[in-house]
């Protein structure tokens, strides 16, 4: 997908989703407004380190143009189920069990500390676990199919990588959401509130996706900014324990100033290096 055109659906979904939260002001009121406003801009920063990883996948196995567009349909289909599921159970764990958001903010917090110091190293995607069972299997062809997910031969079915490739897009998401729906839940923990916040967006992930592959370069450093979003909610939620609640309202300044200052020092930092890189050209 073209930048240009990738950016303006970026922008649709974004616009989507703002109109929604109208819709939420006007028939439900400002505190599930906020908190929606709130889920979605959570889940839209973690979604950025999750995407760079998705390029990386992409990348390693030599996926590209219009085979990228169909694993990231297929993925956010499973997506939306899958976050249905999680929030739901995860809804209920709460409701049933209060002490479940002081775990959450122990795991938020060390999802962070790891982040920040997981030392960037090129992975390869082949020694993954899932790939090498679809390979155990004697039933994976060695090379893709066109865009084909299964296909036959001598009268047996056999996977592409493709399908092997899906499957580890949606682990990825799974172990993403384990981090996503517990920060959300630092907002509220309204079914309605974290679902929708959630799907309106997973629906511009496809978009995202393709602007972070042409610009990921210039977000090196939002990785830290992602870091700090998930030890602030682990903090948030981890001192309800001892009656101390912060206000959406705050919450959402603290955010919006961490992702933004991340963001704007990933931009400072590129543009020097490309400063940089001319004037040692010349």
């Amino acid at each position: 997908m073209p930048i240009k055109k990738a950016l303006l659906w970026v922008g649709i979904w974004i616009s989507a989703a703002l109109i929604f939260n109208v819709g939420i002001l006007f028939f439900l009121g400002q505190k599930h407004a906020l908190e929606f406003f709130g889920g979605y801009i959570i889940e839209q920063s973690l979604s950025i380190d999750n995407l760079f990883l998705f390029i990386l996948i992409f990348s390693s196995f030599g996926i590209t143009g219009a085979l990228q567009r169909k694993i990231l349909n297929w993925g956010i289909i499973g997506a939306i189920v899958l976050r249905f599921v999680f929030i739901i159970v995860g809804v209920a764990a709460v409701n049933a069990f209060h002490w479940i958001l002081y775990i959450f903010g122990i795991v938020l917090i060390f999802s962070g500390i790891k982040m920040a110091f997981e030392k960037e190293g090129k992975k390869d995607i082949n020694d993954s676990k899932i790939i090498q069972m679809f390979r155990k299997t004697g039933r994976m062809t060695q090379s893709l199919e066109g865009s084909k997910f299964f296909v036959k031969r001598e009268g047996k079915t056999f996977v592409t990588p493709l399908l092997a490739i899906l499957v580890l897009i949606e682990l990825t998401d799974i172990i993403f959401a384990i981090d996503s729906i517990p920060a959300i839940f630092s907002i509220t923990t309204d079914a309605f509130i974290v679902f929708s916040s959630n799907l309106f967006a997973i629906m511009g992930l496809r978009s995202m996706y393709f602007v972070l592959h042409k610009l990921h370069q210039k977000f090196e450093y939002v990785k830290y900014g992602v870091s700090l979003i998930l030890m602030f909610t682990g903090v948030k939620l981890g001192i309800l324990f001892f009656h101390i609640e912060i206000s959406t309202e705050v919450s959402l300044g603290v955010i919006f100033a961490i992702l933004f200052t991340s963001i704007f020092f990933s931009f400072t930092v590129a543009k020097n290096k490309e400063k940089k890189r001319k004037l040692e050209e010349k």
